[in-house]
């Protein structure tokens, strides 16, 4: 049994110099594509149901699903909440048997903010599931603007909350199809200085390789969210099979190519944000 919590991970990272890839998973083929390329490189994994997963599978079915997957597994797989906005959301993720959780208050004032996430530590911490939280707000590609991250918030977020990891906004989006995202070392240099949790950036796809490779390296940042860039290797996988199989109606059949196109991009991923 290799479930592991979002806290074992990162210790592990942090020591190693190393970073964990949050990977966002909407469906099984994604899942035990993503694991397979945990396996093939030794790198522990997070397995990550965000609102999208949720909304279209019920969170007991995904809790079970990436359990059967992380339980199977030779290596340490965490099964994640992603972007939970309640406290029920959450509670119903560490019933169906997440091992971590991500509460993001990011849209409240910083007192609620901080007070919501107290109130899901509560319950993770008696069911020994790691929680994140979010300072700052990183916005959408041709979307919803970021606000950046507050050091002064941050550092306060971090002292009164204790999180395993936090997220920040310093120059990374969501939804960005090209590796275009410009981090802002300076202001992450002033978060670091003034917080203890590892680090997390969201919208990883978008930041360029040999970038997330340096902050892996040398800062706190001990997580990235990956999503768009494997939903793209999937999408091209999947026009690849329905090109080359006209004819096939059987599903199994026609999914069946994304699995091992998808986890060959992910155990590249994984390579270099362990290198």
């Amino acid at each position: 049994m290799t479930v592991a919590t979002l806290k074992e991970v990162l210790s592990r990272a942090i020591e190693t110099k190393t970073a964990v890839a949050g990977l966002v998973v909407l469906g099984w083929e994604d899942a035990r594509a993503f694991v397979d390329a945990a396996e093939e490189t030794r790198l522990p994994i997070i397995l990550q149901a965000g609102p999208g997963a949720r909304a279209y599978t019920p969170v007991a079915i995904l809790g079970k699903m990436f359990r059967v997957l992380a339980e199977a597994a030779s290596i340490p797989v965490v099964c994640h909440i992603d972007h939970a906005l309640t406290v029920e959301e959450c509670r119903a993720g560490i019933d169906a048997g997440f091992s971590s959780v991500m509460i993001d208050g990011s849209k409240l004032e910083l007192a609620a903010n901080i007070e919501i996430t107290n109130r899901v530590i509560e319950i993770a911490r008696k069911a020994g599931v790691s929680v994140e939280g979010e300072i700052g707000y990183v916005g959408y590609n041709q979307g919803t603007a970021s606000a950046p991250t507050s050091p002064e918030d941050a550092r306060r977020f971090d002292s009164e909350t204790g999180v395993e990891a936090l997220a920040i906004s310093i120059g990374n989006l969501h939804l960005n199809t090209e590796k275009s995202a410009v981090i802002d070392f300076a202001a992450l240099q002033k978060i670091e200085a003034v917080t203890k949790a590892p680090l997390v950036l969201h919208g990883g796809s978008g930041i360029p390789v040999a970038i997330r490779q340096k902050l892996a390296r040398v800062t706190r940042v001990k997580k990235f969210n990956i999503g768009t860039e494997l939903r793209m290797a999937f999408a091209e996988a999947l026009r690849k099979s329905l090109a080359e199989q006209p004819l096939e109606f059987d599903r199994l059949k026609l999914l069946a190519p994304t699995m091992p196109a998808l986890s060959a991009v992910t155990a590249t991923i994984l390579r270099q944000l362990s290198q």
